[in-house]
């Protein structure tokens, strides 16, 4: 047990602080400890599920919500006498909270060290005649331990990659290059890409939704390789995935992979559509993050997801809204950019007073308040206006239970469409088309494609999806700033976005400390 509690500590990068020695110097308790756990498929697959397990962390100071507030299509929000972190991430400031940014890293990298646990022990398993499962579950562990590669990379810049479980004399690894993170994360996403089989789980009652497939791994292959290319101004993948190769692989998830749009946007989201609601397992759900109310108030279960209270409406339900904390208001910004008869609109933001909904600010406390609210992912009430998951026997805060939706064919489809560019622009315009065309429900919007089209359009179909800030930051930092600088009259909206941060959230300084100098602060914080 000695052994195995410090190898955790350390493959966490120092997420766990420090321990006592007593406490490291105990005997094992229990009988199953990782010297003797991983002899069968059945301990391989509970090892399997400890690294997904780690998914349904996203909640309060996770990407999602930190990434929105950053960009221009949200402001911090919350109340009026809560902590200024939220502030600070959307003005670009890094005062109160030097750990603001800190559930990114440690879950980031406690994903990392559970895949390479399962990753170093598969051999270990008598697998019998079965090579198939194992080969599966190195698949499922290898994409996931690029994710929270990918995480981290797109947060914070420079990170340590481990591909390994570290020893003793690599307890203080330095950050490496951009290039050998993603040169990691192109070879696991192509190792899974090409060794799971054409399952596709999003159908109705599917017991293995939420599981990787071959079409998830295609698709995120797709998202880092268009990250890394336009950020770092790379013509491939870290010298593994080409820009042909990325294009196929993507071309193959359109084309191969059985998903497709629903019909309507709004049945999308539970909030914007509750009587015609598609379900969570629907056919344009590539990839998502499960949740599930079964906690019922257990604060030591992730089992619900934790961060829908943050961005619904503060201080009391109102109308079918449930309550929550106001969190990351929506930038009027955003409201204005959609078109007349845009779907999207609607179904994705709440206008207070379109819906005919009296939100006091003042009197609910609401800080930054814009008028305008998520509809995505906000939890509901029932007639009476009571939370549906208070209903169901659960606590508000912590056993919601929508899924996060991490890739939606949609945005297959405009990944397509921005690979496809400039070699195959018919094909480009047709994936574009079918997101406009469901977007208006007719075919009288169609404009055409090109990459400046192809990012407006990932705006609104994607917005409050935790996409637009890295769609801005990999066009560049002046892009980003033209985008997030805010001026108003009310000077709680001023927003300066500062291009010497080159687009990098700051570290968390305990880490920095814990280092013992070997990684260093990112640059303009």
């Amino acid at each position: 047990m000695k052994t195995y509690i410090k190898l955790f500590a350390v493959s966490s990068l120092f997420v766990l602080g420090a321990c006592s020695t007593d406490f490291l110097d105990t005997e094992p308790s229990t009988i199953k400890v990782e010297e003797n756990f991983y002899k069968t498929p059945t301990d391989a697959y509970q090892g399997l599920v400890a690294i997904y397990d780690v998914l349904q962390r996203e909640a309060y100071g996770g990407p999602l919500l930190i990434s929105e507030q950053a960009s221009d299509d949200c402001f911090g929000g919350y109340g009026v006498a809560d902590a200024q972190a939220d502030v600070e991430w959307d003005r670009f400031l890094f005062v109160t909270n030097k750990d603001m940014n800190t559930d990114v890293w440690k879950n980031s990298y406690l994903g990392i060290y559970r895949a390479n646990i399962l990753l170093a022990n598969l051999d270990k398993i008598n697998w019998g005649a079965d090579t198939t499962l194992k080969t599966r579950y190195e698949a499922e562990a290898r994409f996931l331990r690029a994710h929270f590669h990918f995480q981290a990379a797109k947060m914070f810049g420079d990170i340590v990659p481990l591909d390994h479980v570290i020893t003793s004399s690599e307890f203080q690894l330095p950050r490496q290059a951009a290039e050998v993170t993603y040169a990691l994360i192109a070879n696991d996403l192509k190792f899974a890409a090409d060794n799971l089989n054409n399952d596709n789980y999003s159908q109705k009652g599917n017991a293995n939704y939420g599981r990787i497939t071959k079409w998830a791994a295609e698709a995120y292959l797709a998202r880092t390789f268009l990250f890394y290319t336009d950020y770092y101004k790379k013509a491939d993948m870290a010298g593994v995935v080409t820009k042909a190769q990325a294009t196929a692989y993507i071309n193959d998830v359109v084309s191969n992979s059985g998903h497709g749009l629903v019909a309507d946007f709004a049945n999308l989201w539970l909030a914007a559509s509750f009587e015609n609601f598609a379900g969570e397992d629907n056919t344009e759900m590539v990839w998502a993050v499960r949740f599930n109310g079964s906690g019922k108030g257990n604060w030591a279960l992730n089992e619900g997801n934790r961060f829908q209270v943050n961005i619904a409406p503060r201080g009391g339900s109102i109308g079918k809204y449930a309550t929550g904390w106001g969190g990351a208001t929506v930038n009027p910004k955003l409201y204005n950019a959609y078109e007349t008869g845009d779907t999207r609109r609607d179904a994705t933001i709440i206008d207070f007073a379109a819906e005919g909904l009296n939100f006091n600010a003042e009197a609910r406390e609401q800080r930054q308040y814009t008028g305008y609210s998520w509809k995505k992912y906000c939890p509901i009430t029932d007639a009476a206006g009571t939370a549906i998951v208070e209903i169901n026997g659960g606590n508000f805060q912590i056993d919601n239970y929508q899924d996060y939706a991490i890739i939606r064919y949609a945005d297959v489809l405009l990944m397509a469409a921005e690979l496809n560019l400039g070699t195959n622009n018919a094909l480009a315009q047709a994936d574009l088309d079918k997101v406009r065309d469901r977007a208006f429900k007719n075919t009288a919007h169609r404009v055409t494609v090109s990459k400046t089209v192809i990012m407006d359009e990932r705006r609104l179909e994607l917005a409050l999806e935790g996409q637009r800030y890295f769609d801005l930051i990999r066009q560049g930092v002046d892009v980003a700033k033209a985008a997030i600088d805010n001026t108003a009259t009310d000077a709680q909206f001023n927003v300066t976005f500062r291009t010497a941060t080159l687009g990098w959230l700051p570290l968390p300084q305990s880490q920095i400390v814990l280092s013992n100098g070997t990684i260093q602060q990112n640059p303009g914080w």
